[in-house]
């Protein structure tokens, strides 16, 4: 609210929140707290202890149902570590929630899926920034993965068994440096391209918006030269 200037002051600001019903703040850290300033609107009449006592019952009431002060012991879920996390049939199950997930906006004359059986002999050139970069394949808030169950789509084109190229053309997904000749050589030779492009973290993230919804950089260049 303040930032949006409907309030002048952090104090303000958490007087019109908690009067608003508002229990839960997402801060920067106690300095740009906005809820530290309770106790001051409190002692100047601004809200009432029992408003206070309104707002903080169902938060604590979620923690007790959530068991957050439960003995260790009670929760199911202490006994859980990476090895069950990352466990053959969690895996499995996060594969096949990824494949039901895909969006397939267009598929001409039926060329997806690529078979396996189907790639025999045939030469694939796979290119682009988001070809073979684990780092750039995740989103805001996500989780930092282990690198051993990070399947670029080099990597997994490669478990087919068919001969694949790889040429970046451009090493960050900004693309502000951009090697056309590697591109052209390799998909030249190629029977089959694919081209993984994309923003990622890099260009966009939450307070951090594109301008507008090209491309970035050369990537459209990039783009234009593997269709031609």
């Amino acid at each position: 609210m303040l930032g949006h200037h409907y309030t002048h002051s952090f104090l303000e600001t958490a007087v019109a929140s908690v009067n608003a019903g508002c229990n839960l703040e997402l801060s920067y850290g106690l300095r740009k707290n906005v809820f530290m300033h309770i106790p001051q609107a409190l002692a100047m009449g601004n809200i009432t202890l029992q408003m206070l006592r309104d707002r903080v019952r169902p938060l604590f009431y979620t923690r007790m149902r959530l068991g957050e002060f439960d003995p260790p012991a009670m929760n199911p879920y202490s006994s859980l570590d990476l090895s069950v996390v990352q466990s053959p049939e969690h895996r499995n199950l996060s594969l096949e929630a990824a494949v039901k997930s895909f969006v397939l906006l267009k598929n001409v004359r039926g060329t997806l899926p690529l078979r396996a059986q189907d790639l025999s002999g045939q030469h694939l050139a796979v290119v682009g920034p988001f070809a073979d970069n684990p780092r750039v394949l995740f989103g805001d808030y996500a989780p930092v993965p282990e690198p051993q169950y990070i399947y670029t789509p080099r990597r997994g084109l490669e478990m087919l068994g068919a001969n694949v190229s790889f040429a970046a053309g451009c090493s960050k997904p900004q693309c502000q440096q951009y090697s056309r000749a590697e591109l052209v050589r390799v998909v030249g030779a190629a029977d089959i391209v694919l081209v993984c492009l994309g923003t990622g973290v890099d260009v966009e993230t939450e307070a951090k918006d594109r301008s507008d919804l090209s491309l970035p950089g050369h990537q459209l260049e990039l783009l234009q030269d593997a269709v031609q």
